[in-house]
């Protein structure tokens, strides 16, 4: 145990640990009560935990030159962030001693302690975001280095209402946005029809990524052109020269997670650039929809919805 000589004030109780360091950061524990006078106010780092919900200690973290990198709190603070008010467990910071990310939880997940019990923690927050205000539990916030809103996670069945360039939709998981503050990319709620370059496509992820709002299935330029989105209702036809028939992209399916007797679809996803279409995949597709007709058609075997439980 030593102090830690540090730009926010003296640590005490300070624990090098060989783990918590790399060629970019240093990073200890602590094993008592200090104050840190950070960019956004007086705060104290995490030396013990709490309760069952938190039953590690995390490290506080330095970029090499001595800034702050990642603060654990040793209990739930109201900070003031660029998007307004926010509970906070740990913060990260950019090198410049910006905010990076807030995260108002930072429980550790067990077979003692599940998603659901640390979602009863969450408390709704008010958000200014360039879409306007939105109100959710929200997992994490995300901002640029010049404060501007970067992206949004929800928890799970949480919703939120969101502006886009094609309009006013719901929203789960999700939304991020340009520095600019125009929506880059979201996560519908339900099954939605968006117009594209070939046609108009029902937009859905059946299997979105679930992990963070940092990129989602539909995804906008600055210019607030619509440049990607994932289908499971819609088939594209290719009508490339030469051919009798057309080329047929559309949705796979697989076996549901508690048997093949019932089949789920596996999402399209649909990439535009200018007058580039590419169908991603294991072995990308692309056409140009200048040189050939494109059409979108209903996919004509769909799948089931997913079924995670076989109770």
């Amino acid at each position: 145990m030593a102090t830690k000589p540090t730009p926010y004030g003296e640590l005490s109780g300070f624990t090098f640990k060989e783990l918590a360091s790399n060629s970019k950061m240093d990073g200890g524990f602590m094993t008592e009560y200090n104050e840190l006078q950070t960019p956004l106010g007086n705060l104290v780092p995490q030396y013990e935990a709490e309760d069952m919900g938190r039953r590690s200690v995390k490290p506080v973290c330095f970029y090499k030159d001595g800034s702050l990198k990642s603060l654990p709190l040793q209990s739930q603070t109201m900070l003031e962030t660029p998007a307004g008010p926010m509970p906070a467990e740990l913060v990260t910071f950019y090198q410049s001693g910006a905010v990076k990310r807030i995260f108002p939880l930072d429980g550790k997940l067990s077979g003692f302690w599940s998603w659901e019990n640390e979602f009863k923690l969450a408390v709704k927050s008010t958000l200014a975001t360039p879409s306007g205000p939105i109100t959710a539990k929200i997992i994490t916030a995300q901002f640029y280095e010049s404060g501007s809103l970067k992206s949004i996670t929800l928890w799970p069945g949480q919703s939120i209402t969101l502006n886009t360039p094609l309009g006013s939709f719901s929203a789960r998981i999700g939304v991020a946005f340009y520095e600019n503050g125009s929506v880059r990319s979201f996560e519908p709620l339900k099954k939605i029809e968006l117009p594209t370059p070939i046609g108009t496509i029902t937009a859905y992820d059946n299997e979105p990524n679930g992990i963070h709002g940092d990129i989602n299935s539909v995804q906008f330029g600055e210019d607030g052109s619509i440049t990607a989105l994932s289908t499971v209702d819609n088939a594209i036809a290719a009508y490339t020269e030469g051919d009798a028939a057309p080329l047929l992209l559309r949705p796979g399916v697989k076996n549901n997670v508690c048997g093949d007797e019932r089949k789920v679809s596996v999402p399209m996803r649909i990439r535009f650039e200018g007058t580039v279409v590419t169908v991603e995949g294991k072995t990308p597709q692309s056409f140009d929809s200048a040189g050939i007709r494109m059409e979108v058609q209903k996919n004509t075997a769909p799948a089931s919805d997913p079924v995670y439980s076989c109770s």
